[in-house]
């Protein structure tokens, strides 16, 4: 059925796009204060084993959040400290985070759960689920409008967890703090021009480490997404590059809350038609071939690696960005 193909590739294009858009504008609220975040990866990828290994030891939920948090949050003040407070090499700082991350969560998954890095399987208790029971396919009786709304409606939009809908929430959210309010504003001003900040009175240091915070918050939110709803476990390198295609999206939407979600849709799209799209077969006059799902599932990485090369939005980036502030005596 027509419906029921649409609303799986909707909810399956909501589930993939959520950790990236939590990423993205986590991302965002540290780029438009002026420091580069290429530590999104190893944040996430931390928050991932935290959550996993705190909710599968304490089967509480709230505890795995809260690990997940914390230790991105953690993350995010060690990048501060070295790029903010010492004016180190953001990128090579990002970078580093990167690295550690992807090595220390697999020492520690072997140290403390001998299972090749793995965390053991959360319980289906402890995993967050859909705030509506699934849909199921209705019986033939029923009307083609009652099909449509129950695929798409039920099964694509209604049938997710809270963070699906706290991620797109917060684009709104998040606008909202930047355009409407002081701390936002002051935020963006410290990305465009931190001596006029400093010059007002405001700690350039101190903004630029709140939204290094905020950012900690969100790639944690991303991180216990990945294996509280996600998966069920944590594994080796789950993030899979996410972290590089956040940014990419948020590259690709110019550093602005709605663009960039609906760049992480297209790359959640991408990534949902590739499952969709394994086994299915070409038409005969193109030869009848199943379709390369290989090829597919690379679209979002060449995409990611043609944003970040700086061919789209490098114009509109904050004017401080990766700029160390050195207060002029």
């Amino acid at each position: 059925m027509d419906e029921v193909l649409i609303g799986s590739v909707l909810a399956s294009t909501l589930r993939v796009t959520t950790p990236l858009l939590l990423c993205a504008l986590a991302g965002l609220l540290s780029e438009r204060a002026g420091v580069v975040d290429i530590g999104l990866e190893g944040k996430m990828l931390f928050a991932a084993f935290a959550a996993a290994a705190a909710a599968s030891a304490s089967h509480s939920t709230g505890l795995g959040i809260m690990a997940a948090i914390a230790v991105a949050c953690a993350m995010s003040m060690i990048h501060g400290f070295a790029c903010v407070s010492h004016r180190g090499d953001q990128v090579v700082s990002g970078v580093a985070l990167n690295m550690v991350a992807a090595g220390l969560t697999v020492v520690l998954g072997i140290a403390w759960f001998q299972q090749g890095g793995q965390t053991p399987p959360v319980d289906a208790s402890v995993r967050l689920t859909g705030l509506v029971p699934s849909w199921s396919e209705p019986a033939a009786a029923q009307s083609d409008l009652g099909n449509w709304v129950g695929a798409v409606l039920g099964h694509g939009v209604l049938s997710h967890n809270v963070l699906v809908y706290l991620a797109f929430a917060l684009v709104a959210g998040v606008w909202f703090f930047m355009e409407r309010t002081r701390p936002g504003l002051r935020l963006r001003a410290v990305g465009e021009n931190p001596a006029m900040v400093d010059a007002a009175g405001v700690s350039v240091a101190g903004l630029r480490y709140s939204a290094l915070l905020m950012n900690g918050v969100l790639c944690g939110l991303a991180g216990s997404y990945l294996t509280l709803a996600q998966n069920a476990s944590f594994s080796p390198n789950m993030t899979a590059g996410r972290g590089y295609i956040a940014l990419a999206a948020l590259i690709f939407g110019k550093w602005k809350p709605v663009p960039t979600m609906l760049a992480c849709l297209l790359f959640g799209f991408l990534d949902a038609l590739a499952i969709r799209m394994q086994g299915v077969s070409l038409p005969a006059a193109l030869g009848g071939a199943e379709v390369p799902v290989q090829a597919i599932q690379a679209l979002p990485y060449l995409l990611t690696v043609v944003l970040l090369a700086g061919f789209i939005g490098q114009a509109l980036a904050p004017k401080a960005l990766g700029l160390p502030y050195v207060k002029e005596r």
